[in-house]
Order: structure tokens, then sequence, then C-alpha cells
């Protein structure tokens, strides 16, 4: 008979307690991640920036927590897995991952995804954006989407537009620009183009990494799922602060794109967060080749 940590010819085996001890690390940095998160809930309060992460993406903490190991990975001694959609038994004494019911259900996800990050991490990265999306979003607009006071008046916010040119190339931003504003993008977006123009100088792009790394669900390493959200997090915080609106009693400082000093502070961010979005993206492409 197999012992339960023998590895099969194609798989990395971890032992019971030691895969064990990597979900309870990974458990432990998810609760960080989102402490903030479950503190406010539980008082019934909002967050402008935070919060965006668990409403847009719509992803509870909960989920964070829980620890898959990705496709390829043998768990020793994880009877209580067993059960869980996707995993199977591997013949070999544990569980794995069941990629072939993965690909089955989920085979047009699978597809999908891997044409946008293919085609993204193909292009290259695009900078001078400057985050004006977020103020394409009030531009001439009575009723700004967001409950927080913008931190000039409405028409130096409408000037400020008007002076610079929008080159937004996220789809999911453009949707929600302005009537107004629509028209003054470099060009028109759609779902249908979103392969074709999606491009890694986007914070967008590189936020919505942790959207795909969520979906694709146990062919993900919970470490790679993790950094996908820390670094949501981060270019939310930048893409927040680099709005028009005053987050400054949340504690946020602007990144005042309307001035030379602040389009450069915003594009030296925007270049960092892009190299470790393109990481990422390089990674999940991996997993992804590996169970196309």
């Amino acid at each position: 008979m197999t012992s339960p940590t023998q590895r099969s010819p194609t798989s990395i085996a971890l032992g019971g307690d030691e895969w064990r001890a990597i979900a309870q690390t990974h458990a432990a940095r998810a609760d960080a991640l989102t402490a903030g998160r479950r503190a406010r809930a539980s008082r019934g309060e909002t967050h402008p920036v935070d919060d965006f992460l668990f409403t847009y993406y719509s992803y509870k903490p909960a989920v964070l927590r829980r620890w898959h190991p990705g496709a390829g990975v043998e768990l020793a001694d994880a009877d209580e897995r067993a059960g869980w959609r996707w995993y199977r038994s591997n013949g070999y004494g544990g569980v794995v991952v069941d990629v072939d019911a993965f690909r089955a259900d989920r085979g047009d996800l699978i597809t999908a995804v891997f044409r946008l990050l293919r085609a993204t991490s193909q292009r290259p990265a695009h900078f001078g954006c400057f985050g004006l999306h977020e103020w394409a979003m009030v531009y001439r607009d009575a009723a700004p989407r967001h409950d927080v006071p913008l931190r000039l008046s409405a028409a130096e916010t409408d000037a400020v537009v008007e002076a610079s040119e929008l080159r937004c190339t996220h789809f999911d931003a453009y949707r929600f620009f302005t009537d107004a504003a629509v028209p003054r993008n470099h060009e028109p977006l759609s779902r249908d183009l979103q392969v074709a123009r999606e491009q890694p100088g986007c914070l967008h792009a590189g936020m919505d990494l942790y959207k795909w790394a969520m979906k694709l669900g146990p062919v993900v390493p919970g470490e790679l799922l993790l950094d996908a959200f820390a670094l949501a997090r981060d270019i939310r915080t930048l893409d927040m602060q680099a709005s028009p609106y005053d987050l400054r009693n949340w504690g946020y400082e602007p990144v005042t794109i309307e001035t030379v000093e602040g389009k450069t502070e915003y594009g030296r961010r925007q270049r960092a967060f892009s190299a470790r979005a393109s990481e990422i993206r390089a990674h999940l492409l991996a997993r992804l080749d590996g169970v196309s």
C-alpha cells in the first residue's frame, strides 16, 4: 500500500501537518488583510476606499481565508477535503484538486481569462492616464457616485478633465464615465474590445487580477490569491488618492494629478504597481496553462 505522503509521478506531496500549518498561516494573513473590513461590518460602518474590494468584487473575507494548494499538489491526511467541490482522492492516500472536473465546469472561464491575461501580458504598458477615469465619472454630473465631498469645486473638477486627455483603456472603468465624458476618451471601449484594449500599465487591470484569481478557485495557490488581493488593495488606495474626492478625513492625502508634482508621484507608483501586476499575471498564466 502506498504511504500517505508518497508522491504521484507528476505532483508535489504535502504531509498533513505541513499543509495544515500552511493553511493556518494563510488564514492568519487573510485575517490581517481583512481586519478593518470585518471590524467595520460588525459596527455597521462603511469605508469609501477599502469597501470597494468587498462590494464591487463581492467576495467576503471568509472566502479569502480558505486556502487551496493549487493544481498538482497532493494533500495527505485530508479526509475533510474529500467532499470539497473540485477535489478528489488521488489514489496515493490523499486528495488533490480535480483539474478535469474544474475544466469541465469552468472551461469557458479558463479560456476567456487565459486569452485576456495573455493578450495583456504581450502588450506594451502605457502610462500617463493619471487616474482621470475617476474624474470622468463625475464630469458635469450633479450627483457624484460616492458620498464623499470633492476636493475642488464642480467647475474646477470639470476644468481638470477639459484640460486633460482621457486615455482610459479599461472598459469596466470607462462604462462608469458620465455621458459628457464618454466622447472625450481617446477611443471608444466595449466589452467585445476588452481583449484588444487591456494593457499592463492600467491599474484597474492590475486590480482585476484578484477577481481572476478568485474565480479560478482551487487551481490557484492561496499565497498567489492573497498577493493579488494585497495588490488590489494598494492600487485602490492610489486610485482614490488620485481621484477628485477629498478623503483627508479618512487619513488619505490626495495625489494632486492636476499638478506636475502629483502627476510625477502617480506615474512612479503606477509603474511600481504595474511591475507587481505583471509578476502575478505571469503566475496566473502559468497556472492556466497547466489546466487548459
